[in-house]
């Protein structure tokens, strides 16, 4: 007799295990993760960049790891702050996973390190569905990006802890419509604070450091109502057993293996859930 197995719920599983110890590992050193998630050229290497370097100059012990799918851009320049950063290669892996962010982290993260700041690679779809042991999941979007966005991604918007705006000071050029943004996250994520940030002008630059710190703290956390598993959405999630072995990290050298192909295959459950009801 065949039996079927539900490759995509043991994935899953596997990741939300990882997940798991991770936060619990961060926890019993004292530290938390802020899990950093939105489209490319949102802005969020750049108020992340300013968040660090504030958070030196309080002194707050900080640590970022930044994953792109190539080039060490992002790391060189979070590493002017002066924090402690490493880069992450993905070879085309479009998301980070808890055990791969684990084991990038074993043996380089400092041990009085408070705060780790992970800059997701730049993708609304795929890091959405993954756990990373985070206490504090963020979604950010710039004003030029539209304000359709939370409505276009529902589940990187529907699962953030906190939605934080970039680009604030360029609002007007692009006709923004801040309304209605903000009554699309509140159909996605009812009751999520809503950030709006500038790295350019300093408009909110130390909020997200506030907020984070909070969580730090043991204040409450946002629970988004999304924020329970269901058959067709999964918080922290899938798949991939081909992950976690493929990316490389650079703590300023690493060593390139085979090119990789990341398929979107039945194993990734990308599909999105369906919106709550639109706000009156």
């Amino acid at each position: 007799m065949c039996r079927v197995v539900d490759l995509q719920q043991a994935v899953l599983a596997r990741n939300e295990d990882a997940a798991r110890e991770l936060r619990g590992a961060l926890a019993a050193r004292g530290a938390v993760a802020v899990n950093l998630l939105s489209s490319p050229g949102s802005g969020k290497t750049a108020l992340l960049e300013a968040e660090l370097l504030l958070a030196g100059r309080r002194g707050t012990p900080v640590a970022a790891l930044t994953a792109d799918l190539a080039t060490e851009n992002d790391a060189l320049r979070l590493a002017r702050s002066g924090a402690p950063v490493k880069q992450v290669l993905t070879d085309g892996l479009c998301h980070l996973e808890a055990a791969m962010l684990a084991r990038h982290l074993d043996g380089w993260l400092p041990a009085d390190t408070r705060l780790l700041f992970v800059e997701n690679v730049g993708n609304l779809v795929c890091p959405a569905s993954y756990d990373l042991g985070e206490s504090l999941r963020v979604a950010l979007a710039s004003v030029t990006e539209g304000e359709d966005k939370p409505l276009k991604y529902p589940t990187a918007f529907g699962l953030a802890n906190l939605v934080v705006v970039t680009k604030a000071d360029l609002a007007e050029a692009v006709d923004f419509d801040e309304a209605a943004f903000l009554a699309h996250v509140e159909r996605v994520n009812p009751g999520v604070e809503v950030l709006f940030t500038s790295a350019r002008t300093g408009q909110g630059v130390g909020l997200l450091l506030d907020r984070a710190t909070a969580v730090l703290e043991g204040g409450a956390v946002h629970r988004p109502v999304m924020g329970v598993p269901s058959a067709g959405h999964h918080h922290g999630p899938p798949p991939a057993p081909h992950g976690a072995d493929r990316a490389h990290d650079h703590g300023y050298g690493h060593d390139h293996g085979p090119g990789h192909d990341h398929g979107h295959g039945g194993t990734h459950p990308h599909r999105e859930p369906a919106l709550p009801p639109a706000v009156s």
